[in-house]
């Protein structure tokens, strides 16, 4: 049995924690901030508005929803549906499903182009990748010379698009002009979940049964560095300023947090059970204007979001900063 069929059993609602909590960060003048989880046994999606912990709407999409990402303006949500082989979009301003997409065969990653434009979806018994135009809600090419995937992410700049191939333990770089397959860097085994840098130069993919995470230089395609962190990593997301790295240890139920600079562990941070995140897990970095009152931590900066789980190799939970409206 394939590696990630043999972790993928049984999923739970996220729970979302933070670094610098959420709900206390903000201020009624801030802008709102919602969680978007991935409920895999529930067939849906849990909107949770952060600023009150409270979940505000419950919405039915396909089957095993896994992969969740929103796109860069927050008018949309699109989360991959393992049983239905579907992509469910999802309008953040009504939370109502406005269009079904047919993608491969059990997908799971998805990742949104930094201008909005495309979707990208990982199909794990497909080894292709989908690309979703996001105006007409159609796939418009699909990627193959994969293996098995599950993780994606887009670069900065929205020229390469980086996956994670569990089945042969390699990252493959995606021209995003071409949609054709220009590097594999082998990596770790098996990976699972990738990022890339707010400045495009580094890719951080975790490697869920060496324990590590590999830093490839996106310049070179190469492996730069293996970093030692917990057991059986899964997520992994890039600070805003680029400084710090979190790692989600599904098997020590810890995050580690990686100096960027050094690539070493610079902290680990006990969490809940069995932590996943695949995805972009972490806001933005609070404005001044959103500052914490002063019974509340000094700074501002960026939280952390983290599902955990019982027994399932991948909740996706993504968020979106804006006003809703009804």
């Amino acid at each position: 049995m394939r590696a990630l069929q043999i972790i993928s059993i049984v999923l739970l609602l996220g729970i979302v924690i933070g670094i610098q909590g959420i709900a206390s960060a903000q201020t009624n003048t801030s802008t709102p901030v919602y969680a978007y989880i991935a409920n895999y046994l529930s067939d849906n999606v849990s909107v949770i508005d952060t600023a009150t912990d409270q979940v505000t709407a419950t919405i039915n999409v396909g089957g095993s929803p896994f992969g969740v990402a929103v796109s860069p303006d927050g008018t949309e949500a699109y989360v991959t549906n393992e049983g239905s082989g579907t992509v469910s979009v999802i309008d953040t301003a009504t939370d109502q499903v406005t269009a079904t997409i047919s993608v491969g065969y059990l997908p799971k990653g998805v990742a949104v182009s930094p201008d909005g434009t495309k979707a990208y979806v990982a199909n794990y018994n497909s080894s292709t990748v989908s690309v979703i135009d996001t105006a007409t809600d159609q796939v418009i090419a699909t990627v193959k010379e994969l293996t098995e995937p599950c993780g994606v992410a887009v670069s900065p700049d929205g020229t390469k698009v980086y996956v994670a191939n569990t089945g042969d333990n390699s990252v493959s770089v995606i021209d995003t002009a071409t949609n054709q397959v220009t590097a594999a860097v082998n990596v770790g085994t098996p990976p699972f979940g990738v990022a890339v840098s707010p400045d495009g130069t580094k890719a951080y993919v975790t490697n869920a049964f060496s324990d590590t995470v590999s830093v490839i230089d996106t310049a070179t395609n190469q492996v730069t560095a293996t970093i030692d962190v917990g057991t059986t990593p899964y997520g992994v997301a890039v600070s805003p300023d680029g400084t710090k790295a979190y790692v989600t240890n599904y098997g020590s139920t810890t995050v580690s947090v990686i100096d960027t600079a050094t690539n070493q562990v610079m902290a680990t941070i006990n969490v809940g059970a069995s932590p996943t995140s695949l995805g972009q897990f972490i806001t933005p970095a609070l404005s001044s204007s959103q500052s914490p009152s002063p019974s509340a931590s000094p700074s501002p900066g960026p939280s952390l979001v983290v599902s955990t789980l019982a027994m399932m190799a991948g909740t996706y939970v993504a968020i979106r900063k804006g006003k809703k409206v009804l």
